[in-house]
């Protein structure tokens, strides 16, 4: 019989962790401000955060840090801290991002549709590179998790049931093409994550 060599897990080091929770809310926020500047918008807790920011004087950076306060006590006790500590960070930082990223970029001319399809592809690369260095942007996800520990609701279920609240409150703040373009582009956010993210796929 032959030897079969077994690859030798290598975890990631704290500075690769911190470099990839920089690099993958960098991209995150970018995409952000693409969605903003078309706009549109997306679903979950980015969804959210929108709603409030074309509805209100707050930013979009300010109300997607504010609504994720509540549920970092959940990931504690559902992912422990150290997921916890990388997702506050990875929070604050798209958060903080979303606020630099217009100081030193402006589009004159920039496709709504256009915008908002690639916006979200960059959002899901960004989300990847989080997932991967066991890091997230936390609220509803945290909450669907917990709830399906707790109560056997499915973490997908919920997860739907708020993008489509989303979706249904964006009826009256954005124009009918901006709302199909954001759909597309959650569609394919979602899509990107789940060819990219799947248990066992990595080593670590």
């Amino acid at each position: 019989m032959d030897n079969v060599v077994q690859p030798t897990k290598i975890p990631h080091s704290r500075i690769e962790d911190a470099l990839a929770i920089v690099l993958g809310t960098l991209m995150v926020s970018f995409g952000v401000m693409m969605l903003k500047q078309a706009g549109a918008l997306t679903g979950s807790t980015a969804g959210i955060a929108f709603l409030i920011s074309y509805l209100t004087h707050l930013s979009f950076g300010s109300a997607f840090f504010l609504i994720n306060l509540p549920f970092y006590w959940l990931a504690v006790r559902r992912m422990g801290w150290e997921f916890t500590i990388k997702t506050f960070c990875a929070v604050g930082l798209v958060s903080l991002f979303t606020h630099l990223h217009p100081m030193f970029i402006h589009f004159s001319a920039l496709n709504p549709f256009y915008a908002t399809l690639f916006g979200n592809v960059v959002m899901g690369i960004g989300f990847i590179v989080l997932f991967r260095h066991k890091a997230s942007l936390g609220g509803i996800n945290i909450l669907a998790l917990w709830l399906q520990d707790h109560i056997g609701l499915r973490a997908g279920k919920l997860q739907m049931a708020v993008d489509t609240c989303v979706v249904l409150a964006s009826l009256f703040v954005v124009s009918l093409p901006i709302l199909l373009a954001s759909i597309a582009g959650a569609v394919i956010l979602n899509l990107i994550i789940a060819m990219n993210h799947r248990p066992g796929r990595y080593m670590v």
